[in-house]
């Protein structure tokens, strides 16, 4: 099968890539960097220019593909709830120009609350699901919540804080239920989501174990050493916790401030029907002491044989610091956030 991973430059994507290779499919990549970044499989691929929002470059991407791995998200940007929707109307057109038969989502869980009441974060990943089903192409979509791996940004925001504050302050919804999911359980959905014998449907994809963030980040700190006290605010609001959060991590500050906002939630599966639908027999899911066990290993020298739970050379420069910012640098600067503009 031809197959294109749109998102390949990131972190799911790229840890992708060498598995569907292994599996015999062709694979075209897209890229909007200048050069070539430092992925190992790239001779292996053939690589193309895409910027989401330019039409043409996305139906040339997607001409002759049987398939389209769609990982793209715009949090980074303060519009990128338009952006989003713009760009999977963008996918549309082009998988109907070119007759594409299947397109995978990785999208994020959506909890069962009136839309008004989501963030805008998961109400864009959601739109983006309906644009992309209103296709005639079979649409696979996986919602997934925190994604447990070295160096990914759900994973860098709780090994960071966890790292760089020895008091936690928790807001009152820091005792909202998630459903962690490692990413090598990510990656083998999305792998049975290109073969699935299905008409177009989204599907809830989570670990085997149900915890608040407040356990999860205790979790953490047992593993890592780093066990931390920690004291509830009642009164912390959402804004406030995206500041510091953002300005305590190496995360760009507009990720954050929008995936803090998608915490007030329970973020868990509705049920566990992804397991015989998209898992090969067998299959065991990976538990959160397991996953962040393996998150927290040392970078190994031969990617191709490394295990995708830990870094690799592609991952963002922003992830590869850990602990080493100064807690009254991101205090300072959080300080300074708050001021009133002159």
């Amino acid at each position: 099968m031809k197959v294109l991973v749109t998102g390949a430059t990131g972190y799911v994507g790229g840890r992708l890539v060498p598995l569907l290779l292994d599996e015999g499919h062709t694979v075209r990549t897209t890229t909007h960097r200048a050069r070539p970044g430092p992925w190992w499989w790239a001779d292996a691929v053939e690589t193309v220019p895409m910027d989401a929002l330019d039409q043409q470059q996305v139906e040339a991407a997607c001409e002759g593909v049987d398939a389209v791995y769609y990982l793209l998200h715009g949090l980074d940007s303060p519009d990128f709830v338009e952006q989003d929707r713009r760009a999977a109307q963008n996918l549309v057109a082009a998988v109907e120009k070119h007759r594409v038969g299947r397109v995978v989502y990785l999208s994020g869980i959506v909890p069962p609350v009136p839309e008004d009441r989501l963030s805008d974060h998961i109400a864009s990943r959601l739109e983006v699901e309906c644009v992309l089903t209103d296709s005639s192409a079979t649409v696979i979509s996986l919602r997934a919540a925190i994604v447990i791996g070295s160096r990914s940004t759900s994973f860098e925001i709780l090994r960071q804080v966890s790292e760089r504050l020895l008091l936690q302050p928790l807001p009152l919804w820091m005792d909202s239920a998630v459903q962690p999911i490692a990413v090598v359980d990510v990656l083998e959905c999305l792998l049975g989501a290109l073969t699935l014998d299905s008409d177009s449907l989204h599907l809830d994809v989570g670990g085997p174990e149900q915890l608040s963030y407040a356990r999860l980040l205790q979790a953490y700190g047992r593993i890592a050493g780093r066990l931390r006290p920690q004291l509830v605010l009642p009164y912390l609001r959402d804004p406030l916790v995206g500041r510091l959060v953002g300005a305590l991590t190496d995360v760009p500050t507009p990720v954050v401030r929008s995936l803090v906002q998608s915490l007030r939630h329970d973020m868990v599966c509705a049920d566990d029907s992804f397991v015989p639908l998209l898992l090969p027999p067998g299959h065991r899911l990976v538990g959160v002491r397991p996953a962040i066990e393996r998150a927290l290993a040392a970078p190994q020298d031969d990617p191709p044989d490394a295990d995708p739970m830990g870094p690799m050379p592609q991952d963002p420069a922003w992830s590869r610091d850990g602990g080493a910012r100064p807690v009254t640098s991101a205090l300072l600067e959080l300080a300074q956030s708050l001021l009133p503009d002159r």
